[in-house]
């Protein structure tokens, strides 16, 4: 099939992309600006585009056979016009729109662990609008992916959790501060496992109208994760300080909003909630398997 990719240069577009060659599919990817890397791979073009902007999207849709929809942010950039809204609902809204007008009948969609309408951060309740939009949409074969915490080396130029925990706090402080007592848990997966099962649902009629919970097997407590963290980056765990939720809110929510901390309002409250979920249908029906969180599959750290 040809499937186009948007957010194809990301850290989970990075590894969709090759793992839809390897099913033998051919690939269009969505940019912004020229990509020479894609455009030198075997079985990938390039079409310029932008979620956010609907007219930059005629005719990028013909003759695609499935859409795989992984543009979102972690972050958002109010000055800049980059806000939850902004991209995952109307840019969610606009790639839909514009696949079903095209005829396009398949549609993967990336989504969040804590997806839902109350959701404590706009993250959440942003995600769930843009799951809401793809779903009113009919079309034939939808799969919504829903990732808790991706790992695995994300290059120099795009985001990941451990690495940004990393470089923002574990390697640079000798102690680390942690919220409240730290045991609240996540569940790391790797990003090869949720690109393989993308990759192919793309053709996989069973999983058609399926919502995957994305989550390793191991249920972690974050002081845990910290220490996990830093043996990957090959150094010993540090000491760390309890800093009360109130005043680690107050903090986040007026520092934090201005990128003066290295965590968002909407990263806090879904740290401190907790980022676990059910992934039994997600691996019995892929057939896929993420390496351990641990120090061995970390130390790709080492190199930043």
């Amino acid at each position: 099939m040809l499937v186009l990719v948007t957010g194809a240069t990301g850290f989970v577009g990075s590894h969709v992309v090759p793992a839809l060659l390897a099913e033998g599919h051919t690939v269009r990817a969505l940019t912004r600006s020229p990509e020479a890397a894609l455009d030198a791979m075997e079985g990938v073009s390039t079409v310029h585009g932008d979620v956010t902007d609907p007219a930059s999207l005629h005719g990028a849709f013909e003759g695609v056979d499935a859409v795989v929809h992984l543009v979102g942010i972690i972050d958002e950039k109010p000055s800049k016009g980059v806000t939850f809204e902004r991209i995952h609902v109307d840019g969610t809204r606009n790639v839909a729109f514009s696949a079903k007008e095209a005829g396009v009948q398949r549609f993967i969609h990336m989504s969040a662990n804590g997806a839902r309408a109350d959701g404590r951060s706009d993250y959440q309740t942003t995600k769930w609008s843009a799951e809401e939009t793809v779903r009113g949409l009919g079309f034939e074969h939808l799969v919504i992916f829903r990732p808790s915490t991706l790992f695995g080396d994300p290059g120099p130029e795009n985001p990941e959790f451990a690495k940004r925990l990393w470089e923002t706090l574990v390697k640079p402080f000798p102690i680390l501060p942690v919220f409240g007592d730290g045991m609240y848990e996540l569940q790391p997966i790797h990003v090869q496992a949720c690109a393989d099962a993308m990759a192919a649902a793309v053709t996989q009629e069973a999983s058609g109208g399926q919502s995957y919970t994305v989550a390793g097997h191991e249920r972690i407590p974050y002081k845990e994760v910290l220490k996990r963290i830093a043996r990957g980056g090959g150094i010993e765990p540090k000491p760390t300080a309890p800093v009360p939720i109130f005043a680690a809110r107050i903090g986040v929510n007026t520092l934090g909003k201005v990128g003066l901390l290295p965590i968002s309002p909407a990263q806090f409250e879904m740290l401190v909630e907790g980022n676990t979920g059910d992934p039994t249908a997600f691996f019995a029906d892929f057939g896929v398997e993420s390496p351990r969180f641990d120090a061995e599959s970390l130390s790709y750290l080492q190199r930043y």
